[in-house]
């Protein structure tokens, strides 16, 4: 009999909620961008009412409730005794937080068997867990516990580097590009191998009582040969960068193993460098894209479809564009109400020509269409787009718009079926979780946004399938220009999660230098 399954996941840090129906992901929301502010340690209201909306369903039409479980800073009694006054109805299964991260990657995933790696910080006191997925069982094989974290590592250099711990390890990734691994063997020490080949951190290099820039001891400061009250230079701050995350990406390729086939959830699947390393050494590779807390709760409510309901047909992962839509009316109303003129266009194809003409003309253009993407990265429904073929896109998108460090680099979106002729790419670059490698005849046609390492790029394939208006965009693109690229960089400002609601598009159109906005059937121009 077809089940409702509601998973909840990240109940205290980035909190969500997903729909399977009828042996389908129906609808996933991210609390944050739906309420724009964390209210961590609560439940996910407008999240969970919002995938229920989008779902089309009501309290009474769940039949079992799949909660990622947190290490709560309150009793687990009251946690469960508010789940069971929410869901009188419902059946409710507590999945374990790395379990929840283990199935999202793993039951997403084309694979029959792999080697699954659960790695973050430190869910449930646990930094990573290792499984076997068969079938459709995973089951655990070794543990990692906190303070020995990879993610902890990447929180206190992060912070040596001079960005914030626990929000900027994203800027820590793409400064690596930048440098050497000059502190590589320090790092490799710091990462000690026992004797059966698990990591096991030497502390000797951090100290407990130093609270500021990362709390690294004098001994990994000597090691580094660099002197502990000294602020570091450019180059030493990409160069440990680089060296960290040389570390890392060793450190989880050895943990895995001579695998064929391998699968990456956890907060540090979302560093796409580790997954393009994977892609490298592996036959088979695959990330689950929502790699953070919120994943968790797609990893729930799949645990439960397969080892709960015992059900052998897995949940086809087609798209992450399963968020809240807005019909021209919605649209509409919210620009009468704030008193703006736009014009309306009545066809996608007429749409999609003034979108190509503003882009030929080197406009900064804000594309909000259909369904909002789940997770942290934008796939052509809440982007920001320029043409490959502006000099100044760079300027444009880094320091006038989006406010951040040049060596951030915008994607490449590409169709599908055209991305070979451009780059060399792996398969997680349909949801923007990897980075490809450019063409050399196409180097220098896309050098703005061409990291500094190995002409790394980060390349978003478009399937026509899967979004078909993104890609026809795309298409034109091609035709009008001779290169049916185009940079996408996500629709938001200052550390704000993906734009979700027009209105919440038009705020960040003004608060820019965003050139016009493409709101469904609406363009707006400044």
């Amino acid at each position: 009999m077809p089940k409702t399954i509601v998973g909840l996941g990240g109940l205290l840090s980035d909190p969500a909620c997903c729909v399977i129906r009828n042996g389908r992901l129906i609808s996933a929301v991210e609390q944050r961008k739906v309420s724009r502010r964390d209210r961590p340690e609560t439940f996910p209201q407008e999240a969970f009412e919002g995938a229920l909306d989008i779902a089309g369903i009501g309290l009474n039409d769940i039949d079992c409730v799949a909660v990622a479980r947190r290490f709560a800073t309150t009793s687990e009694s009251a946690t469960q005794l508010e789940l069971r006054a929410r869901f009188p109805q419902s059946e409710i299964v507590v999945v374990e937080h790395h379990h929840a991260h283990a199935a999202s990657a793993y039951y997403t995933s084309p694979f029959q068997q792999a080697e699954v790696l659960s790695i973050d910080r430190a869910g449930d006191y646990r930094s990573a867990v290792l499984y076997q997925g068969v079938g459709n069982r995973i089951t655990p094989v070794r543990e990692m516990y906190f303070p020995d974290s990879f993610g902890d590592l990447f929180n206190r250099v992060t912070e040596l580097i001079g960005f914030e711990s626990r929000g900027d390890e994203h800027k820590l990734q793409w400064l690596s590009t930048l440098g050497q691994p000059t502190y590589l063997s320090t790092f490799r020490k710091i990462i000690r191998w026992n004797e059966s080949s698990w990591p096991r951190f030497d502390r000797s290099y951090l100290d407990a009582d130093e609270l500021r820039r990362g709390g690294f001891s004098t001994r990994f400061y000597e090691d580094c040969g660099l002197l502990p009250d000294t602020p570091l230079s450019e180059e030493a701050k990409a160069d440990m960068a680089a060296s960290v995350q040389a570390a890392v990406e060793e450190a989880v390729i050895k943990i895995l193993g001579d695998a064929e086939h391998v699968c990456l959830a956890g907060g540090l699947s979302l560093n796409s460098l580790l997954v393009r390393a994977l892609e490298t050494r592996y036959r088979g590779a695959h990330v689950q894209p929502v790699g953070g807390n919120a994943g968790t709760s797609l990893g729930a409510a799949l645990y439960v479809w397969h080892n709960h309901y015992g059900e052998e047909e897995r949940i086809p992962f087609e798209t992450l564009c399963l968020g809240a839509s807005y019909s021209p009316q919605q649209v509409k109303q919210v620009l009468e109400n704030c008193k703006l003129r736009f014009l309306f266009i009545p066809t996608e194809g007429e749409l999609i020509d003034r979108a190509v003409e503003a882009l030929n003309e080197f406009k900064v253009v804000a594309w909000m269409q259909g369904r909002t993407e789940f997770g942290p990265r934008a796939l052509g429904n809440r982007s920001i787009l320029a043409s490959p073929q502006n000099p100044y896109s760079t300027e444009n998108l880094n320091v006038y718009i989006k406010h951040r460090e040049t060596f951030r680099k915008f994607a490449a979106s590409v169709p599908a079926e055209l991305a070979d002729k451009y780059f060399e790419v792996g398969p997680n670059a349909n949801y923007l979780a990897t980075v490809g490698k450019v063409r050399s005849e196409y180097r220098g046609a896309l050098a703005s946004a061409v990291l500094a390492k190995d002409d790394l790029i980060r390349v978003h394939t478009v399937r026509r399938e899967e979004n078909p208006m993104f890609h026809s965009l795309l298409v034109a693109a091609g035709r009008s220009t001779g290169l049916p690229l185009l940079y996408n960089t996500s629709f938001n400002l200052f550390g704000d999660p993906l734009v979700y609601t027009p209105r919440d598009a038009l705020r960040s159109f003004y608060s820019s230098g965003i050139d016009t906005l493409f709101a469904g059937n609406f363009v707006i121009d400044k």
